[in-house]
């Protein structure tokens, strides 16, 4: 108990959920105005910076939380619960990123009307899981754990659109006079922004178990 009470203690993680989670917004919302803006190059090139640009400050917070793992003897929740959160929500952050490579990659002449729809579901699941990352430094709290809840169940639910909306898309395009290659990139794309719904899914379930046990 005394040795216990030397060693550090929390290491001020749910600081950098929240500023991993603030930074994978912004990506999401350049993300967002990347593909409404797709049309014209220069705005084209300056979204793509500002998703890159957030991309690499998640990476900084993911490393700063490896470190503070491995000098804090006691962490506010379970270690592999930190560990799993913050690479999860770094997946979500990669996938945006990979998102405007790939159209760049691929040279998507245009977006679809879909694309835009997803790229907007995207963002819609990211800042709802800024919101519920944002919960867990007071979930102790029943009103809180309680919105945490209702929060992880709206991207749920989110997510859920994006499969919806991912089905209808890809059967529109086997439906369409499309070139194959074309089509090949387009379902590639879509499958892609749906990955970063199914990701944001992924750390409710792990924010919802966060705050089941804990609270």
């Amino acid at each position: 108990m005394f040795f216990s009470k030397l060693m550090p203690h929390d290491g001020n993680f749910f600081e950098l959920f929240n500023e991993h989670a603030g930074n994978i917004v912004a990506a999401s919302e350049s993300f967002l105005k990347f593909v409404e803006h797709y049309g014209d190059e220069a705005l084209r090139a300056k979204y793509t910076q500002e998703v890159d640009k957030a991309e690499h400050a998640c990476d900084d917070v993911v490393k700063e939380v490896h470190r503070r793992l491995h000098k804090t003897f006691i962490t506010p929740i379970d270690r592999d619960q930190i560990f799993s959160l913050i690479n999860t929500m770094d997946d979500v952050a990669d996938l945006l990123q990979n998102g405007t490579e790939a159209m760049h990659l691929y040279d998507v002449k245009q977006m679809t009307p879909e694309m835009l729809q997803m790229a907007e579901l995207c963002n819609q699941c990211c800042i709802s899981m800024r919101n519920a990352v944002g919960t867990l430094k007071d979930i102790s709290d029943p009103e809180v754990a309680k919105a945490a809840l209702k929060t992880c169940d709206e991207i749920d639910h989110l997510e859920s659109g994006a499969d919806r909306l991912l089905s209808t898309a890809i059967t529109r395009l086997f439906r369409e006079d499309i070139e194959v290659r074309e089509l090949i990139k387009c379902q590639r794309i879509y499958e892609l922004l749906e990955e970063v719904t199914d990701k944001c899914e992924d750390v409710a379930n792990l924010v919802e178990g966060i705050v089941l046990e804990n609270s």
